[in-house]
């Protein structure tokens, strides 16, 4: 039974994309085979692998509005990763669920009973998620086994981390008592700086007084990062390309990524076919 890690935060721009696609990228050379859910109506995920989000015929949304078949959507994008893609029709995914309770009476369950199956075709799904808390998220939450939560160290971003960790523990409690934080990553970091290092600081204080993991990989403040959806001719070749490197390079900063595996091996089990 494979196992459901989403990746979240209401804010955006704190490289949950990155993050998804570059452990999504490390899974599959560890042997195991994955599979990238982007349930956020930018489609950043799926762009990052060479989709033209605007030529899909069939994504997420008429999985989960209209039962069509994940099967028919999903698209293979790498040995041993495909992707079930988005685009920006998921824009109206809130209203058209909340909008007919007839017809979704149960609404934060769509991704459970349309993606349930999937486990047990896949070692590891991995979710992109928007930056929101919202109706897709709460789907997102109930249908997962791991949250981890890319953490920017930014004016304010403390308060949205308290935010995400409660709504995450209410849905833990409401509809998904196996869910649980993975942890906490620090991305976008520039350690030289005294606001970061205070904030971090801060946010080690708040995760030992509440239970919550930070993982020691640090993915630092680099342009590199931030631009890595789109700054590229050809998305789909970054991940892979930075991967292969960090084999033989140790401090490539794709690298880091495999640090993050390891560490979330410690925690969860993962498991390696190499």
């Amino acid at each position: 039974m494979g196992k459901v890690i989403c990746i979240n935060n209401n804010k955006g721009g704190v490289l949950k994309t990155t993050t998804t696609t570059n452990l999504a990228g490390v899974f599959s050379a560890k042997g195991n085979s994955v599979l990238i859910v982007d349930a956020d109506n930018q489609g950043n995920s799926t762009t990052t692998f060479g989709v033209d989000k605007n030529s899909l015929r069939t994504t997420i949304y008429d999985v989960l509005v209209h039962g069509v078949p994940a099967e028919d959507a999903i698209q293979s994008v790498h040995n041993g990763i495909d992707l079930l893609p988005a685009n920006r029709e998921l824009i109206s995914f809130e209203f058209d669920v909340i909008g007919n309770i007839t017809k979704f009476p149960k609404p934060f369950t769509l991704m459970t009973r349309e993606l349930g199956h999937l486990r047990n075709r896949y070692d590891y799904i991995l979710i992109d998620t928007p930056p929101s808390l919202g109706l897709m998220n709460g789907n997102v939450f109930t249908f997962s086994d791991h949250v981890l939560i890319p953490y920017a160290p930014e004016l304010f971003s403390m308060e949205s981390l308290v935010e995400v960790v409660h709504v995450i523990r209410d849905f833990k409690q409401a509809y998904n008592p196996e869910l649980s934080i993975l942890g906490i990553l620090p991305t976008l970091v520039n350690l030289n700086t005294n606001l970061h290092t205070g904030i971090l600081q801060e946010t080690n204080r708040y995760a030992y007084e509440n239970d919550l993991h930070v993982f020691d990989t640090v993915i630092p403040n680099t342009i590199q990062f931030s631009n890595a959806v789109s700054s590229y001719e050809k998305p789909a070749t970054i991940v892979y390309e930075l991967l292969s490197r960090s084999k033989r390079v140790q401090f490539d900063k794709a690298g880091l990524y495999f640090k993050l595996f390891t560490e979330i091996q410690e925690r969860i089990g993962v498991v390696t076919h190499d």
